[in-house]
């Protein structure tokens, strides 16, 4: 994120956190001393020398929190790179990152510490300490804090596993709260119509389809249909009714979708009508099926980072489907193959002509358009299986769609 963007939204966040300047005050000093504080924050030491503000109190500690990271000069130029004295007042020590996390945490709202802890990964180095359990107690734990704990997952003492452990499980279980009763919901909805039966029990029938389906046999003498065939929702939660196979790109770009596409795949597990496998791969495949039943699990038993290889991990995915007419796959991929591209796609076709219902998501998160593959997706969607990027808001309704052989409820993708 560019400084100058930062540092507004800091400071318009610590105002907003503090109360320091009540808004009437704000409207009559809006064309002098008030105008002139805020540039200063945003502009920093160097920066904001014309305007003659000078800083003290909580705003001048706000301003040495955003010095230490972005510097004294925070102008909209400034973004790239970390020159040499950009970091001053912070350096690599570790008490001294403590203090700021834990300033930062004091000044600013959790959006905004959490944008400024992934600057400060970047900017400062600050991946390297987190390998040490004082540090990951004090930061804002989020799912890109996940993602870089997890590409850090083999170089951790064991002193530092069990911390990480602890802030990937709190991250996980709010993800869990915020999404596991929609996504069941909507799928019991759509495994329940899609599983519908001829020979239902009374409570189980379907009456706007069984009238639908018997109009022909309609007595007008009597005014009523003879419903000589009855259609009913199947009792889908009484045993298996689809297979979901997640087929999981876990290279280095694709860390929030691998945070998400785990906890989805653990709700999925917890439904007894749906049998849910879970695969991740780089050049090697890795089946953690039997780790869903905790997602903290599945996740360190990724490997962020690495090559990628499409063709292999659908190769192992298609030699485990047994009902491909009630299989759902979801390739989460940007699809940067770096195995053989024809024979992914030939796989593609192979599955789906079977009857398998399959499904490409560039992406699984909330972090908008991503960098994908777009020759590689213009050949998914020529044998169609359109590729798009999907929020885990969205997610549930794909699924559901998939689940009942309906169209994807595909996002705009014009602006990507």
């Amino acid at each position: 994120m560019n400084p100058m963007n930062i540092s507004a939204s800091a400071r318009v966040s610590g105002d907003a956190k503090t109360g320091d300047v009540e808004a009437g005050d704000v409207r009559a000093n809006e064309g002098s001393g008030e105008r002139l504080r805020r540039w200063r924050l945003v502009l920093g030491a160097e920066g904001g020398d014309g305007t003659g503000c000078a800083l003290d109190g909580r705003d001048a500690s706000m301003d040495g929190a955003l010095a230490a990271l972005y510097g004294g000069g925070r102008g909209a130029g400034r973004s790239g790179g970390s020159p040499a004295g950009r970091s001053a007042g912070l350096g690599a020590s570790a008490p001294s990152v403590a203090r700021w996390l834990g300033d930062i945490r004091t000044y600013f709202p959790s959006s905004v510490v959490q944008v400024m802890q992934r600057d400060a990964m970047e900017r400062l180095g600050l991946s390297a300490l987190l390998l040490e359990p004082e540090m990951l107690e004090a930061v804002e734990a989020d799912v890109h804090l996940v993602g870089t704990l997890l590409s850090l997952n083999k170089a951790m003492p064991e002193t530092t596993r069990e911390t990480a452990r602890v802030v990937v499980r709190k991250v996980v279980e709010d993800l869990e709260k915020r999404l596991a009763t929609r996504t069941r919901a909507t799928l019991t909805g759509a495994l329940d119509r899609s599983a519908r039966i001829s020979r239902p029990r009374h409570r189980d029938i379907d009456w706007n389809r069984t009238i639908r389906a018997n109009l022909k046999n309609y007595l007008p003498e009597y005014g009523t249909v003879v419903p000589e065939r009855l259609v009913g929702y199947g009792r889908a939660a009484q045993s298996v009714k689809k297979d979901v196979v997640l087929c999981i790109d876990q290279s280095g770009s694709m860390a929030a979708s691998v945070v998400y596409a785990s906890v989805f795949g653990a709700v999925l597990a917890s439904m007894r009508a749906i049998n849910t496998r879970l695969v991740v791969f780089d050049t090697a495949v890795v089946d953690l099926t039997d780790e869903l039943d905790d997602p903290v699990d599945v996740l360190f038993g990724t490997q962020l980072g690495g090559g990628t290889d499409i063709n292999r991990a659908l190769a192992y995915c298609q030699s485990r489907i047994s009902r491909p007419a009630d299989t759902v796959v979801v390739l989460i991929s940007d699809l940067y193959e770096g195995g053989i591209r024809d024979e992914m796609l030939k796989r593609v076709a192979a599955m789906k002509a079977s009857g398998v219902q399959f499904v490409t998501l560039l992406a699984l998160s909330d972090e908008g358009a991503p960098a994908y593959d777009r020759e590689h997706a213009a050949a998914l969607a020529a044998l169609g299986a359109p590729a798009f990027a999907c929020t885990p808001d969205l997610f549930p309704e794909v699924m559901a769609a998939a689940i009942e052989k309906r169209p994807l409820p595909i996002p705009d993708m014009s602006s990507h």
